[in-house]
């Protein structure tokens, strides 16, 4: 951890707590092609992310760059439309660094959503897949260096990292809206590369169901500050280890788009549950 990075983290918070003054307990974090949420948000405010003191913005062409503060289902809610990755040259830190952020604010729970490709072969393209657990691969953890003691424990415990009682609420939001869901363990590695053959078979005898390049150094700082999780990835591609197909950024995207009214509304079902 850079010397400078608390400093970085407060300054971003206390920016942030000038300009929303009663602070929402839960924030969601929009993935690839994922931004059609916004629809379903009264927006009160938006603030750019260059707008923020040291928040990250995005290279990527398909990540928004912007926290909403607004109300889904009357709820208070923080949406960041868009997430950097390893893969553009950030290091753990900067990446998790809005996540920090809002727990210095004192959210909550946070919601994750990613784009993914699917190993097991009983996910379809358009599946949401619910994670009960992960497999870091990315050789990298936003903990590595000297911990703030204010913020989390130097060891945090991970034997439930995607909260077990949300993703109950999760399970009643989906029967409650007839949305099938699948269960399943995510991998993050750094991409920003889709993987070969050989790694999907790897990856998949590792027990992961799905891969993506992003979500789990999120969830490991905002389980160090004592931060409830769940997250929901939407299979955009199948990798299947028999036939494996080309596939490009179009397709991830048009096949979250699909699936997005199916996401949104299993998030409204859980934000009314909250």
């Amino acid at each position: 951890m850079a010397p400078d990075y608390r400093a970085r983290v407060e300054a971003a918070s206390q920016y942030l707590r000038s300009q929303i003054s009663e602070f929402p307990s839960t924030a969601i974090v929009l993935g690839t092609g994922l931004d059609a949420l916004i629809s379903s948000v009264s927006v009160i405010s938006e603030i750019p992310y260059v707008d923020i003191p040291h928040f990250p913005v995005s290279t990527v062409q398909s990540h928004q760059g912007s926290l909403v503060y607004g109300t889904i289902e009357s709820q208070p809610i923080i949406l960041l439309r868009g997430r950097v990755h390893l893969y553009e040259g950030y290091d753990a830190n900067t990446v998790t660094l809005p996540v920090r952020a809002l727990g210095l604010c004192g959210i909550k729970t946070l919601v994750l959503t990613n784009a993914c490709g699917a190993m097991n072969p009983d996910y379809k393209s358009g599946d949401i897949v619910l994670l009960k657990d992960h497999i870091n691969m990315m050789g990298h953890n936003p903990l590595e260096g000297p911990n703030v003691d204010d913020w989390g424990p130097r060891f945090p415990d991970m034997s439930d990292p995607y909260s077990s009682s949300l993703r109950d609420l999760v399970r009643r939001a989906a029967n409650d809206a007839r949305i099938p869901i699948q269960e399943g363990v995510y991998v993050s590695v750094v991409g920003p590369n889709l993987e070969t053959r050989s790694e999907y078979i790897m990856l998949r005898l590792l027990g992961a169901d799905v891969v993506g390049m992003s979500t789990v150094p999120e969830v490991l700082a905002a389980r160090h500050m004592g931060i409830s999780v769940i997250a929901f990835s939407v299979v955009t591609d199948e990798c299947s280890l028999e036939d494996l197909q080309p596939i490009s950024l179009d397709d991830v995207l048009a096949a979250a788009k699909k699936a997005s009214p199916k996401l949104i509304s299993l998030i409204k079902g859980v934000i009314r549950l909250i």
